[in-house]
């Protein structure tokens, strides 16, 4: 009994390194990008600004910006090797309204998309010739 006891103080005191577990869970590819994502500011826990060594528990709030996308996630789980992106999911929550905005991100990335990238790669023949006649304006 005191063996299990043991084992469970140790769990819930159990910490990881913020950069380790961004590449555990998955948000970056390498750890060297973690950790420069890290030292760059583009990860807060608890609404602070931290170092790559800061060591996280369950429990802790994370705010990270990959891109032009930003995840509010909670720490469910923590990991200190890279598994399969499902296991990789189960080691935070997101929050609803993290979820939303970026679906929206994600939906007018889309709606611009197509009126911006209808057309693509080098204008033909007959294309350069109408934009030389435009140009020279006959």
């Amino acid at each position: 009994m005191a063996d299990n006891s043991v084992s469970e103080h140790e769990h819930r005191d159990r910490r990881v390194r913020i950069d380790k577990w961004l590449w555990a869970a998955r948000f970056f590819k390498t750890r060297a990008l973690a950790q420069a994502a890290v030292v760059a500011g583009k990860v807060r826990v608890d609404g602070e600004r931290v170092k790559p060594a800061k060591e996280v528990r369950a429990g802790a709030a994370l705010t990270v910006r990959v891109g032009e996308f930003e995840w509010a996630v909670t720490i469910t789980a923590l990991a200190e090797r890279r598994g399969a992106a499902e296991d990789a999911r189960k080691l935070y929550a997101e929050n609803p309204d993290s979820i939303a905005r970026r679906l929206a991100q994600i939906a007018d990335r889309k709606a611009m998309g197509r009126l911006a990238g209808e057309r693509k790669g080098r204008p033909t023949k007959r294309e350069r010739r109408q934009i030389i006649r435009f140009r020279e304006g006959d």
